[in-house]
């Protein structure tokens, strides 16, 4: 199905919500060579469909009769494959946007989408993917990244006819999910781009604020075991003291508040603003990723591989030393290192295209395929 103009419009309305557009009272009225009117132009090209994959086994052993799988795609089926990956909680029209479709999807850029057939999923339990606020809440399967790989391999190869994959590229949750699909399916991709993510399993800072986040909904009265009535209070809450823990970065975070008083309006205003999230869906999601640990499996990767990550990445931090060790034992492999500067913002770094279009454009110029 082809979005419309209503949709489109409807898609940039939620995209200024979420704070991906810059403000702009109709679409027609941006110059036409902007990455906001690069992003509108995608979002009007986009066309979105769902499946439903029957007797959905998870890694679990439980089983779902009917999990949707909802996509959208962008340029024609005929182009080069590349698949592109949501963060946590996200969506894959979430990636529509100024700073990153707006960057890549448009004429002469490295994912023109008259060369590129662009593949954008939304994740098992989030977006319009089944998801626990469907309605079986907490009975909804325990999924984990794998399930959400397996279900992207079917959605591909049985749905939409893929047999390979130009690139795969992933931002955080899809990041992760990158170097799964390297490793399990190494033969289905030419190139693999993580970012904003290690290959190794939840540790340290990272995982301890996600627990945070999953049990500050469980022991919230308000959750009553899945089963509330309106949103516990405690979602946005852990949510936004997520966000501000492990996201912004230091110089950008100190920009935006640079005294106590703007501090506590920026806080302010991500504990009171709008929240559209689902306690269920966010406990879910964050913790599936609990047992996430390519590690193991590196020297499976086929694929020549890019992983990109910030200097000021609170959630991987370079000094660590541990994307060198592992990066060390995939074959064709190196690491992209953004510094940390008054323009970067952290673990969101990533999301902005700019700071590596470049290099993924030389990239897919120049990486060997591997596909029959």
């Amino acid at each position: 199905m082809k979005f419309n103009s209503a949709m489109s419009r409807a898609l940039c309305s939620a995209a200024l919500l979420l704070g991906v557009f810059p403000s702009m009272t109709h679409a027609q009225a941006t110059p036409t060579n902007t990455p906001t009117a690069t992003a509108v132009a995608a979002a009007t090209a986009a066309k979105s469909g769902a499946w439903v994959v029957r007797d959905f086994r998870f890694h679990t052993g439980e089983v779902l009769p009917e999990l949707r799988l909802n996509y959208i795609t962008i340029g024609a089926p005929t182009g080069e494959p590349v698949l592109v990956l949501h963060g946590t909680t996200g969506s894959g029209v979430g990636m529509v946007n100024p700073a990153f479709a707006g960057e890549l999807f448009g004429p002469g850029q490295a994912l023109d989408a008259s060369r590129y057939y662009i593949i954008l999923p939304d994740a098992i339990g989030t977006g319009k993917s089944s998801k626990p606020s469907d309605g079986l809440r907490t009975k909804f399967p325990k999924y984990n990244y794998d399930d959400m790989v397996d279900a992207q391999y079917r959605l591909l190869t049985e749905h939409l006819g893929v047999k390979h994959l130009r690139m795969v590229i992933g931002n955080s949750m899809g990041g992760m999910q990158t170097w799964i699909w390297a490793h399990k399916y190494p033969d289905m991709m030419d190139i693999a781009v993580p970012m904003a993510s290690m290959p190794t399993e939840m540790s340290g800072r990272n995982w301890m604020m996600r627990r945070l986040i999953v049990d500050s909904i469980r022991n919230d009265p308000a959750w009553m075991n899945g089963n509330y009535t309106k949103q516990p209070r405690s979602l946005q809450f852990a949510s936004a003291f997520y966000a501000t823990a492990t996201n912004g970065g230091n110089q950008a975070t100190y920009r935006l508040a640079p005294t106590r008083e703007k501090a506590d309006a920026l806080l302010d205003e991500r504990l009171n603003g709008p929240f559209a999230g689902d306690a269920n869906d966010h406990l879910y999601q964050w913790d599936s990723s609990r047992d996430y640990n390519p590690s193991p499996y590196l020297d499976r990767i086929k694929a020549t591989l890019l992983a990109i990550n910030s200097a000021d990445d609170e959630r991987n931090p370079p000094e660590l030393g541990v994307m060198e060790r592992e990066i060390a034992r995939v074959k064709n492999a190196r690491l992209m290192l953004i510094p940390g500067s008054p323009q970067t913002s952290g673990h969101g770094t990533t999301a902005r295209a700019i700071f590596w279009k470049k290099e993924v454009g030389e990239l897919l110029a120049s990486a060997p395929k591997l596909g029959k």
